[in-house]
């Protein structure tokens, strides 16, 4: 996270911002630091943006441009250090707007109006003030990061629950006082108590700031419809808004006849449909849906009634994202979502445990559900190339039914660990992550009945040593890779002299650490022979000695005379 790195903004003013809404930026960079330490990932953190972005707000967005920055207005003087919102719209002065108004005058005039922009300003004061305190505390935390501080949460809470057990049962020492030991325990248990809420703090600091996020994005959202009242009652929207889109009359028909008998299948690819009637959810024997090449921007709520629903096609639309209400399709098993503007998938969708196939490729998805691995147990194909993922969640590993993984053209940083757990995989397409990808795990090799490998366009320099237990593999692909193990002119023979190549080298390797372990015992048995001699010695010396002393038996009388000193 690089959230605090602006030096040219105001000391006073990040500390009045942070002050007003209980967060330490600086307990806010530990924690961030902190999480980054414990979590399992390659390489850095993926870039953050704010959340969500004004340019889906235009007359927001407008209104915004026009007032003065909130650090101006903190400080009695303007300067020239004020930060500056790379979402918002520069202000325009008096001279530029004179002779080239914003594209958005043109189409609504009066927003030029005196009273009208007045009315506007007053009526978003409250999000450009918490937009500023936003940006001094940072972007979003992603989802893997909220994760995270849950987990980290309830962890601390189980040790803090164990250390007071221990405390508890601890025995009294003797010869301590049965008061003061009492007070004893009391200081250690308000220490411990002391410790586990400092550290506690670090992580509800980034739950908190990822719930204002979540706050302003609704603050947002309900601050455009205000403004886009204050339009219509200046009379001004119903003149230059685009007339409501009149119902297809083919998907009138189809409500139609789903009234008289029962649908089982509807296909409306294509139609240019930019809306969908919520009376769709009530057709309850439909078992297909396709709304593929359309112009859609919502699924509506209603589509969760289609209980029977069995394949659902809503591929290149205009989603910017899926409703919850997805969840509650329990039948569903054929889910593509491909080509919209998604920027996550709601967990929601990991309650459809139906799913055989599911493909969200080509959005702009930067994680998928961390849960996503553990409920889709059924799934056999997955499809999530041309997205931004950098990881895949570790419960992916998981999905043991899974036969197809596409993660090309994405920013991975590696596979999980455990990838070697999907036995059935058959394909797997890690292509084109570039310079992003630059190792592989050694439970690769698990894959055992992997049969195509495209491991092309990445930075890998060396397959893992069990890659020559691949024994079913057929087809694999290493272009343009910088790989050393194993040599070029190895790759060039073909998968089969691969498989070779790696099997010896797996074999020499362990014919190496036979070698060494053998080594091993040979030293052990002859230590162990050297001390087995020096024993029996011992015990030989001592079995002489005692014979010797019988021999001469004990001693006679003392002679006065021997025995005086002299």
């Amino acid at each position: 996270f690089n959230i605090y790195n602006n030096t040219n903004r105001k000391p006073q003013n990040n500390q009045l911002k942070s002050e007003t809404l209980g967060i330490s930026s600086n307990l806010y960079r530990k924690a961030c630091k902190k999480l980054w330490k414990t979590r399992i990932s390659i390489g850095n953190p993926p870039a953050l943006k704010m959340d969500p972005n004004l340019k889906s707000y235009p007359l927001l967005s407008y209104v915004l441009s026009r007032l003065p920055s909130i650090s101006s207005r903190l400080q009695s003087s303007p300067s020239s250090d004020t930060p500056f919102d790379l979402e918002q719209p520069p202000p325009i002065d008096a001279a530029s707007s004179s002779t080239a108004p914003p594209p958005i005058v043109d189409q609504m005039p009066h927003l030029s109006h005196p009273k009208v922009l007045a009315s506007m300003t007053h009526a978003i004061y409250d999000v450009a003030q918490t937009r500023s305190v936003l940006q001094t505390l940072g972007p979003r935390p992603d989802h893997e990061s909220v994760d995270m501080a849950h987990h980290k949460l309830a962890e601390i809470d189980s040790n803090l629950s164990k250390s007071l057990e221990e405390l508890v049962l601890s025995p009294r020492p003797e010869g301590v006082d049965q008061a003061e030991w009492r007070a004893n325990l009391a200081d250690k248990e308000q220490q411990i108590r002391q410790q586990a809420e400092q550290e506690k703090s670090m992580y509800k600091s980034i739950l908190q700031l990822d719930e204002m996020h979540e706050a302003y994005g609704k603050l947002v959202k309900q601050a455009e419809e205000r403004l886009v009242k204050i339009y219509e009652k200046a009379g001004e929207v119903a003149d230059d808004s685009e007339p409501v889109e009149e119902t297809n009359p083919e998907v009138v028909g189809i409500l139609e006849e789903a009234q008289g008998k029962g649908l089982e299948r509807v296909d409306l690819c294509g139609r240019k449909l930019r809306y969908l009637p919520e009376a769709f959810g009530k057709i309850s024997g439909l078992l297909s849906l396709n709304l593929s090449g359309n112009q859609l921007e919502v699924i509506p709520d209603s589509l969760a009634g289609l209980e029977k629903l069995e394949e659902l096609n809503v591929s290149s639309n205009l989603l910017e994202s899926l409703p919850d209400s997805i969840g509650l399709l329990q039948n569903l098993k054929i889910l593509d979502v491909s080509g919209n503007k998604l920027n996550a998938l709601p967990d929601s969708i990991c309650y459809c445990r139906s799913l055989v196939e599911l493909d969200v490729s080509f959005n702009s998805l930067a994680y998928l559900p961390t849960n996503l691995g553990n409920e889709l147990g059924n799934l056999e194909r997955l499809s999530i190339y041309l997205n931004k993922l950098r990881y895949l969640p570790n419960s992916i590993c998981k999905m043991r039914s899974l036969r197809f993984l596409d993660v090309h053209f994405n920013e991975l940083r590696g596979l999980p660990n455990e990838i070697g757990r999907l036995t059935n995989l058959e394909v797997l397409n890690v292509c084109s992550n570039f310079s992003d990808l630059t190792e592989l795990p050694e439970t690769l090799g698990d894959l055992t009945n992997l049969k195509e490998l495209d491991l092309s366009n990445n930075q890998i320099q060396a397959l893992p040593d069990t890659f020559g237990r691949l024994d079913n593999l057929k087809k694999l692909n290493l272009e343009q890779n910088p790989l050393v193990i194993p040599p070029l002119e190895v790759v060039e023979q073909g998968v089969d002299a691969v498989k070779l190549f790696m099997a010896k080298r797996w074999a020499d390797k362990l014919a190496e650490e036979e070698r060494k372990s053998m080594i091993e015992v040979n030293e052990e048995e002859e230590n162990g022979w050297l001390t087995r001699s020096t024993t029996w010695l011992k015990r030989s010396v001592s079995v002489v000695g005692e014979t010797v002393s019988g021999y001469l038996g004990t001693a006679g009388p003392t002679d006065p005379i021997l025995d005086e000193e002299r």
